[in-house]
């Protein structure tokens, strides 16, 4: 069992940059990792790796208060308290009062402060079901992934319980390496899923808004003392703007792990359920293989012994 797991994770300032494609290439690429796809908001890794789900877990990631109306006195304390509007005096009456509470449990933000102050004790805060997690297997591997539930929040809790699971699986199956698909933007989700990685990959698009967001990102990861590469995506749709990025790279201190063209190749691969790697010579394979070689000697780098063992990168 080894006891050193890297954590390689893709991320972008903004949706549609082309980060699940080229998280789906690497791990075509490296064969030998456990993938997991931190973005339990609207993951779509799945949607390319068809993974077969081995183990299904239920995620309670919070708790929500809920009313029993035969201990209710009609105080209505509760209503005066709550911050969040989620109590009503509408609940039906009992042996105590004509009326009492209930709780609605979309606007119920759980924090707890009607049942701590309710006098006769009736509102208690039960565990609260936000979604699933996942343990698959793939075709490159096994593969930890989760389903938020709709409205549902605490996903960065969510994202650390699998980004924890995939760690112990690698340990377990002695995998040296973990590539995780992080959520896009700045939020919990995303601050949870680079913490403590190995490397932080940005993908990112060259226009003015890419260009933005991979600011926000790059800051957010560098103020968390990790190691940040960039990717730029459909580089050629805006060669000055991908330049412009390139240079505010430099001034940022931020190695370019290489570019990626734009071709109709990468909806073919959507569309075959695929990796772009896994179809025919094509040209942006070519360049997935540029990237993901300046990956893996960023990653040798830092620990030489356990990246003995990621396959060497096969020429397309």
């Amino acid at each position: 069992m080894t006891n050193t797991v890297q954590e390689l994770v893709i991320i972008s300032g903004k949706g549609g940059t082309g980060k699940t494609s080229v998280v789906a290439s690497f791990a075509a690429l490296a064969e030998e990792a456990v993938l997991v796809d931190c973005d339990v908001d609207a993951s779509d890794l799945h949607l390319v790796l068809s993974p077969d789900i081995q183990l299904t877990v239920p995620f309670y990631g919070g708790n929500q208060a809920h009313v029993n109306t035969e201990l209710c006195v009609g105080c209505m304390k509760c209503i005066r308290l709550c911050r969040f509007g989620a109590v009503s005096a509408d609940g039906a009456a009992n042996q105590h009062t004509d009326i009492t509470v209930s709780i609605d449990p979309f606007q119920c933000e759980g924090c707890g402060v009607c049942a701590h102050f309710c006098p006769s004790g009736a509102i208690q805060m039960e565990p609260e079901l936000n979604g699933d997690w996942y343990v698959s297997d793939t075709r490159f591997g096994p593969m930890v992934h989760a389903r938020l539930g709709v409205a549902q929040e605490n996903s960065g809790k969510l994202v650390t319980t699998i980004r924890k699971e995939a760690s112990r699986i690698a340990r377990e199956k002695a995998i040296p390496l973990v590539i995780i698909d992080g959520s896009p933007g700045i939020g919990c989700p995303v601050i949870a899923s680079v913490t403590n990685a190995s490397l932080v990959l940005i993908v990112t698009e060259p226009t003015l808004s890419g260009l933005h967001d991979l600011e926000r990102v790059a800051s957010l990861c560098q103020g968390l003392k990790l190691q940040v590469m960039v990717c730029v995506n459909k580089v050629d749709i805006n060669l000055d703007m991908s330049l412009r990025i390139q240079k505010r790279c430099d001034k940022l201190n931020i190695s370019v792990a290489g570019t990626i063209r734009y071709d109709r190749c990468v909806t073919d691969a959507q569309l075959q359920m695929k990796s772009v790697v896994e179809l025919a010579h094509n040209p942006v394979a070519e360049d997935i293989v540029c990237v993901w070689s300046s990956v893996k000697e960023n990653l040798a780098a830092q620990s030489p012994i356990t990246n003995k063992r990621i396959k060497e990168t096969p020429l397309i």
